[in-house]
């Protein structure tokens, strides 16, 4: 097992090589870059502005001049600009290099976990994720648990009493909640109980109230999970349905085979042939899909969420670095995120063999 762990962490580096690559160039093509950005920006400001960031000695008076010479610039918008200032902002943000150097500046520095800073926010982009990364894994976290701690027994129970009036109306239930979508529940939620239109039980801002680090212990975690009650329970809301039916097909299909049926030919108790039998081999399903539900929690789904409740996590700092085009919060973001997915990914085939040590991954890969 030792083997297989080093080979699949080894395959980490060239999957993140093959990602990171072709994201770049892909976004290195996309229009709209962060000299447009700030060339827009610039337009939209006096003078006096753009002299400031073309430093001493450019001309902020030469209007036609500068407007003669940005007309040959290849930035759209840019025309009124001193060419000196597009210059100055393309070599403040590196773009004064060529493509093929500025991606292998990237790599080398990601080698060493030197992802740079945000063009826009004066931070550090590991500072930033490292800001945002608690509010994120806080949602991810926790409505991950959560589901898989009400699905799973769900999925039990609906598999033991298939067809039974239980399975109709619960099945009922859940396919209602996945077709409607988790920012609505979310709305609703607000509207409800968080000083919308009726109630106003819990709060609409933030992961924790004013003065959080001036608390006692045991008032430091109500309040925050005073302030993480609504956005899970839209989340949850939103996510149990799948895992629950994949739960309960599982264990039909484990339930219906010959071993069961020898099972209870030998006097083994519905209970013993169910948990000591089929679950171990349903539930090795449910654990495969287990990396992609965390991840999908933890960094896409919750982007909304976090819009509607005021959650400044990851999933709104990728979307704003994507908007503002913030290459290294960008580019930085992906490289964790994959990091994250990939690791875990690893930790899912070691529940594998946890589950079933059967399972031999060494043996798979030798034939």
């Amino acid at each position: 097992m030792l083997a297989y762990i080093l080979r699949r962490l080894a395959l980490i580096i060239p999957t993140l090589l093959g990602i990171l690559t072709l994201n770049f160039f892909i976004i290195q093509a996309a229009p709209g870059g962060p000299v447009e950005q700030m060339v827009a920006r610039l337009q939209g400001l006096d003078v006096a502005a753009a002299a400031r960031v073309s430093g001493p000695g450019a001309d902020a008076a030469g209007g036609s001049q500068a407007a003669q010479a940005s007309s040959k610039s290849a930035y759209r918008g840019a025309q009124g600009l001193d060419p000196d200032v597009v210059a100055r902002i393309e070599r403040m943000y590196g773009f004064d290099k060529p493509i093929w150097e500025r991606y292998v500046h990237m790599l080398i520095s990601y080698a060493t976990f030197d992802l740079g800073e945000s063009f826009f926010r004066s931070k550090g982009v590991l500072e930033l994720i490292g800001e945002k990364i608690p509010v994120s894994l806080s949602l991810g976290l926790w409505s991950t648990l959560i589901i898989y701690a009400l699905s799973i027994p769900l999925g039990i129970m609906k598999a033991v009493r298939h067809g039974s009036r239980f399975d109709v109306w619960t099945s009922t239930v859940m396919i209602v909640g996945n077709a409607i979508p988790v920012f609505l529940f979310a709305i609703l939620l607000v509207v409800l109980f968080a000083g919308g239109s009726y109630l106003d039980w819990f709060p609409l801002r933030g992961l924790t109230s004013p003065g959080w680090s001036e608390f006692s212990l045991w008032h430091k975690v109500t309040d925050y999970f005073w302030h993480l009650a609504l956005p899970v329970t839209a989340m949850v809301i939103g996510g149990f349905a799948t895992l629950t039916m994949l739960t309960k097909n599982s264990f039909l299909d484990e339930i219906g085979k010959q071993y069961v049926v020898t099972a209870r030919a030998k006097g083994v108790t519905e209970r013993g042939i169910l948990y000591g039998h089929v679950f171990r081999n349903a539930m090795l399903l449910v654990i495969a899909g287990f990396p992609a539900a965390f991840i999908s929690m933890f960094f896409t789904g919750s982007l909304l969420i976090e819009v509607i409740f005021s959650l400044d996590g990851l999933g709104l700092l990728g979307f704003e670095a994507t908007i503002s085009r913030d290459y290294p919060v960008m580019f930085g973001s992906l490289y964790i995120f994959t990091l994250i997915g990939l690791v875990t990914k690893i930790i899912s085939d070691l529940t594998y063999v946890l589950v079933d040590p059967r399972i031999d991954f060494e043996g798979r890969e030798g034939r």
